[in-house]
This record gives structure tokens, C-alpha cells and sequence, in this order.
């Protein structure tokens, strides 16, 4: 099955809003990656700094992950 993604759009707020409530908690970029990595879903830095950027589409399961680790929602996630 392929995996579903989340297009951003153009102003990249998904990853904007993620970068916001990681920083917001104090969190590096490569202690969300490692927290992520520890459940199980595949992410990179590389890659949640282009989807910090908002220049790559977001996976759901790395979305829900994302969700997680931060302790926040999707409504925060994608307002």
C-alpha cells in the first residue's frame, strides 16, 4: 500500500507549525528525528528540514508520529 502524503500549501505551514511547537519545547531538529525513528517511522533530518521548509509533502504516518513526540494536535499540526 502506498503511503498516504500531505501536500503543504504554498506558504508550507504544516512545516512551519511543526518547527514553531519544536521549538517551543526546546527540541533540536535531530531529537525529533531520533524520537520518530525510536517508533518505528522512517525520517530523516534531511528530510524534516525540507519539510520544515515546506518543499516536500509530509507522510500521514510521519505526520501522526510527529504529533506524538511533540505531545500536540493536529489542529495545531495544521492550522
Amino acid at each position: 500500500m502506498e503511503s498516504q502524503k500531505i501536500k503543504q500549501d504554498a506558504s508550507g505551514s504544516i512545516g512551519k507549525n511543526i518547527r514553531e511547537i519544536r521549538l517551543a519545547k526546546g527540541m533540536g531538529q535531530t531529537e525529533l528525528v531520533r524520537q520518530v525513528q525510536l517508533m518505528g517511522v522512517t525520517l530523516t533530518r534531511e528530510t524534516l528540514v525540507k519539510i520544515e521548509r515546506g518543499i516536500q509533502h509530509i507522510q500521514l504516518v510521519q505526520l501522526r508520529a510527529i504529533r506524538d513526540v511533540l505531545e500536540t494536535t493536529y489542529d495545531e499540526l495544521l492550522k
